[in-house]
């Protein structure tokens, strides 16, 4: 189980700077926890209330405290984590974008009536259609032929499932008709309809495989994966999955809008779909076109009094103002176009039986209790765990274990305990004590600091729950993307039934494992929804992970030391993110390996020369520092680097070397901000330190140029108001090739 989101509640705004960075640096870690879990298909561990609450104080304490708005904050981006290797990254032409919300209908109302407004209409026609909870998808076509299918993403840059949605059968490798134009991107939904989810779910029961939370994790689980490695058998399974799988059309990406209008004349999103039918790709039946936002609103109502009624699950209705020539003219933020708004339906609500609350900690010691209960169908699924998040959040909630409680999916997708049904209770029922020790190790429970509602596991360096953790962001794809080291793997390396002390103590040992530490490994079998052991006749039921019939290593051994001597030479900023520093991310880690080099060199350096890295400062320089003061962390590191793993750029120069001395940027900052067209945030970032310049955070009169894309906000408004120049993407290619003269 992973750590959960912190309260409901967030405490206001503290005048202190560095009680803000750290507020700053917490929540931009957890809301991106939070998307790699929804992006990743994996089951969220908070709800669309917390998750929006939390984007709601990062967006406030940003605006305090613009200095800490980090490149990486999710104010400012869109979507999931870009970085992977297990797929071979792709750029999308056009930028993949987000939709904003609302959750009523004086909120449906006034975003009609500023789209009006903005517009200069009194009238304005809508395509209304079903949101589909599935998985997101970008189709290039280049004269007519499929050439890429990605993932969303970053918005910026996805993940190349070409071959697995080609395997699907139901998306056309080349469009009908003729004068198709040279390159058109064609964006949808991949979904498992509801009964093939259900049959699914039956077949992996019925194989003893993990049974999917909801059909959006069964989609992006099915086409996110790879063929490589799999016995025919499993590939054969993998590819049925892939069959069952849908696309419906939901938009368009990058376009020539005149090639089209010469061939077949459009100008409004519904006509659009129309000749995306002829072209033979798959368009939703549901979709309506009104002239006021009353009609909206009943087809709204309609489709959330009998959303068991269609095909897919739905969360929501998307609002979108058909008439292109508004959309261009309408515009958009930095995630989101300002001529669509996504209405979201309230979660369905089922009353069950909460049988227990059992309590998990996580890999930063944070120990969660999570509510037990009989399962339950609700949203289109069989629920029976949900977190409770902390101790206060329990008693707020006024449940008792043996209680009838409310559950709910938020946003049709996260399990929510809301509460109980007093008038239900037989007097049986009885109090949850949040332990004093910590329910893995023995070790006492204590806050972090005083005032702090979580407790926490003190003992980092042994506790198995935390070890476990640790070793299972190792193998996470944002760090050393070890495809064999997941939870199942993790948790037979750190907590197994025999031998009685693991393989793996602390992630020290990781990079010494051999084919004799593996083979005499037996776990427990463990429910995958409670955590609970399991039990033939009263006798732990073992298993072992890595070892076939009489005594072979099964390819799961094979595979998962193969994955580690290849993580060996991974690149050096991705250490830096597996070794769980605090505040030290992928954007942090890049600068730190591009300036250092090395972590030898990190280690010798001060807090001065550590903060003075752009994207560092003095919060990171500190936490790094102290990191590197504790005695295991260092014996993590020299055991890594004798087993041979390349904690150092090969042919680095040296710290200094990410500000290229003479290069075209030279003694030249820029401040890159909005989406540039052809740049992720960090890529733009890198390109500047490549070219010898300073990417800044803030924009000031020591500036010498703003990288602005759409979605720009307060840093343009302020490099407008000091004169800073300012350069669109075209012109920022323009200075990283030519030097600011050329700009000028």
């Amino acid at each position: 189980m992973s750590d959960t989101a912190d309260d409901a509640v967030l405490p206001e705004a503290r005048p202190d700077l560095e009680a803000a960075a750290d507020e700053v640096d917490r929540l931009t870690e957890r809301i991106l926890q939070l998307r790699e879990e929804y992006y990743g298909g994996n089951a969220s561990t908070a709800s669309d209330e917390e998750y929006d609450a939390m984007a709601r104080r990062l967006e406030q304490l940003e605006q305090q405290h613009p200095r800490l708005r980090r490149q990486d904050s999710p104010t400012q981006t869109v979507g999931g984590r870009a970085e992977t290797t297990l797929f071979a990254p792709v750029e999308h032409a056009e930028r993949m974008l987000s939709l904003d919300n609302v959750f009523s209908r004086e909120e449906l109302d006034a975003w009609a009536a500023k789209v009006e407004r903005d517009a200069g209409r009194s009238t304005v026609r809508y395509l209304t259609e079903l949101k589909i909870d599935g998985l997101a998808i970008n189709l290039r076509y280049e004269h007519g032929a499929l050439v890429t299918a990605a993932t969303r993403g970053d918005g910026v840059v996805g993940e190349d499932v070409t071959q697995n949605v080609r395997t699907m059968g139901s998306i056309p490798d080349r469009l009908s008709g003729t004068g198709h134009p040279d390159l058109v991107e064609i964006r949808g939904e991949i979904f498992f309809p509801v009964a093939a989810f259900d049959d699914l779910n039956a077949r992996q029961a019925a194989a003893g495989e993990r049974v999917f939370a909801n059909p959006r994790n069964a989609a992006s689980g099915s086409l996110r994966q790879k063929e490589e490695g799999k016995s025919p058998e499993r590939l054969e399974l993998m590819r049925d999955r892939i069959r069952r799988l849908r696309m419906l059309v939901h938009g368009i990406g990058a376009w020539p809008v005149g090639e089209i209008e010469r061939a077949t004349p459009v100008g409004a999103q519904s006509e659009v779909y129309g000749l995306l039918a002829e072209w033979g790709l798959p368009i939703s039946t549901h979709f309506r076109v009104y002239d006021s936002i009353g009609e909206v609103a009943e087809y709204i109502k309609r489709y959330g009094e009998n959303r068991g009624g269609v095909e897919h699950q739905i969360d929501g209705v998307v609002v979108k103002v058909d008439d292109l020539d508004l959309h261009v003219e309408l515009g958009a933020t930095s995630r989101a176009p300002r001529w669509a708004i996504a209405f979201k339906y309230p979660p369905e609500e089922v009353h069950t039986k909460l049988e227990n609350i059992v309590v998990s900690v996580g890999r930063t010691g944070r120990a969660t209790p999570f509510a037990v209960m009989t399962p339950a169908l609700v949203a289109g699924s069989t629920v029976r765990q949900a977190t409770l998040h902390n101790q206060d959040i329990v008693k707020a909630k006024g449940v008792l274990i043996g209680d009838t409680v409310v559950l709910r999916k938020a946003g049709d997708v996260i399990p929510e305990v809301l509460g109980p049904v007093v008038e239900l209770r037989d007097g049986t029922e009885r109090e949850f004590v949040m332990p004093t020790e910590c329910p893995e190790c023995g070790t006492p429970l204590r806050p972090a600091k005083e005032g702090d509602a979580d407790l926490r596991c003190p003992n980092a360096r042994a506790c198995p729950a935390q070890v476990r953790g640790r070793v299972e962001h190792i193998g996470s794809r944002g760090a050393l993307d070890i495809e064999a080291l997941g939870e199942v793997g993790a948790f037979a390396l750190t907590q197994p039934a025999e031998p009685a002390r693991p393989p793996l103590e602390t992630e020290a040992g990781l990079f010494e494992l051999a084919l004799d530490d593996l083979l005499t490994i037996r776990v427990q079998v463990r429910d995958p929804e409670t955590g609970l052991p399991r039990t033939v006749d009263g006798v732990p039921k073992l298993v072992a992970p890595y070892q076939k019939k009489n005594g072979e290593p099964s390819r799961a051994a094979l595979d998962l030391l193969a994955n580690l001597e290849k993580a060996k030479t991974q690149q050096l900023w991705r250490f830096l993110v597996g070794l769980s520093i605090r505040h030290v991310g992928p954007v942090a880690a890049r600068a730190l390996a591009g300036y250092f080099g090395s972590v030898d060199a990190m280690r010798a350096a001060s807090r001065d020369e550590l903060a003075a890295v752009p994207g560092v400062g003095p919060i990171i320089a500190d936490a790094l520092l102290a990191w590197f003061e504790v005695d295991w962390h260092q014996e993590i590191l020299e055991r890594w680097a004798a087993a041979g793993a390349q904690l150092a750029t090969p042919g680095h120069p040296g710290p200094g070397a990410a500000v290229v001395e003479g290069g075209i940027l030279s003694g030249i900052t820029v401040v890159p901000t909005g989406a540039l067209e052809g740049f992720s945030r960090e890529g733009a970032v890198e390109a500047i330190l490549a070219a010898g310049g300073k990417a800044g955070n803030s924009v000031s009169k020591k500036t010498d140029f703003v990288a602005a894309g759409p979605g720009a906000g307060s840093k343009l408004t302020k490099a407008e108001e000091l004169g800073v120049p300012i350069l669109d993407a075209d012109g920022f290619r323009k200075l990283l090739e030519e030097g600011p003269d050329a700009v000028r």
